[in-house]
């Protein structure tokens, strides 16, 4: 019987309320806080060990489906129908415990740093740049957050804002240096741990991504070099865990691209699977071929220090 996770009390973040949009008045009536969103508690386990596979679907063309055209099936649609209502989850920043319910004095702007103070204020072109909020800082980091729509929008410099920011970094530069070799008219499904992003290329062309990634957390990490998807399926569910892992794509033995229905900031991570949000997996699934190469590099950063 799967047990309905506990909230911690020693948590030292949580969820806030939904902040209004760009350009709404102050004092105004804000947004009802959804009854679900990315980190609230799912009726089924998401973080699943690497899954045992049986040893005929590890290579040869039975690894591809059956055969080497089933590496090019059709998305199937929702994989799992009765889960529908977790698909697309609202994404919530984080927001300091005392400054919870507060999101409704919009504009108002914390006083609390962020874990990703300092590489907000890098990215923002902050002066100082000291791991310090100021009120300068907080609005700028409020004014990021409008822009991009992310909610509450109070300042925090919290995984979510930075996020996004890394992810408009990489759009722009989604393989600085080249670490992520280059196959002519070919598909290498490229893994940055260190930046937690994924994309795919074509040659020298982007046709996927870039997209936020999960990896493994510590004691589960996600293995490095160069791999090939051997195993794909729409519908798979965890041999260990009975918990469900839409769109996955195996690579490197139980180790699989998979969507996930809660938060892809949650840490500190997977136990080896790369996890991308739900919709994410569904565009990687109709991008990818079985045997198209996986190379995954670099090294997962540690999680930040969350204090109150």
């Amino acid at each position: 019987m799967l047990r309905r996770p506990k909230r911690s009390r020693a948590l030292a973040l949580c969820v806030g309320l939904l902040a209004l949009g760009a350009g709404a008045p102050a004092g105004a009536e804000p947004d009802p806080e959804p009854s679900l969103h990315s980190r609230s508690p799912l009726p089924f386990p998401e973080n699943t060990p690497d899954q045992w596979i049986p040893p005929w679907f590890t290579a040869g063309p039975a690894a591809l489906g059956g055969s080497r055209a089933a590496g090019r099936q059709r998305s199937p649609g929702d994989p799992f129908p009765q889960y529908g209502k977790y698909r697309d989850l609202r994404e919530l920043e984080l927001v300091p415990a005392r400054d919870q319910g507060k999101a409704r004095l919009f504009p108002y702007c914390t006083g609390a740093a962020g874990p990703y103070q300092k590489e907000l204020e890098r990215h923002l072109k902050l002066r100082p740049v000291d791991g310090k909020q100021s009120p300068a800082d907080c609005k700028a980091i409020q004014k990021f957050q409008l822009r991009n729509r992310i909610a509450p929008q109070m300042g925090y410099a919290g995984p979510h804002t930075w996020g996004t920011a890394k992810l408009l970094h990489a759009r722009k530069y989604p393989n600085p240096g080249g670490k992520c070799p280059v196959r002519a008219g070919r598909r290498v499904a490229c893994v940055d741990l260190s930046r937690q992003l994924m994309w795919v290329q074509l040659g020298r062309k982007v046709v996927f991504g870039p997209a936020t990634i999960r990896s493994g957390k510590p004691g589960y990490r996600t293995r490095t070099g160069m791999f090939a998807v051997y195993l794909r399926r729409a519908e798979f569910t965890s041999t260990l865990y009975d918990a469900p892992m839409p769109y996955a794509q195996f690579f490197s033995g139980g180790q699989a691209f998979h969507g996930r229905y809660r938060t892809v900031y949650y840490e500190p991570g997977s136990h080896g699977c790369v996890n991308l949000s739900y919709r994410d997996a569904e565009r990687l699934w109709k991008t990818l071929r079985g045997g198209d190469a996986v190379y995954v590099f670099g090294s997962k950063p540690p999680p930040p220090r969350i204090t109150r």
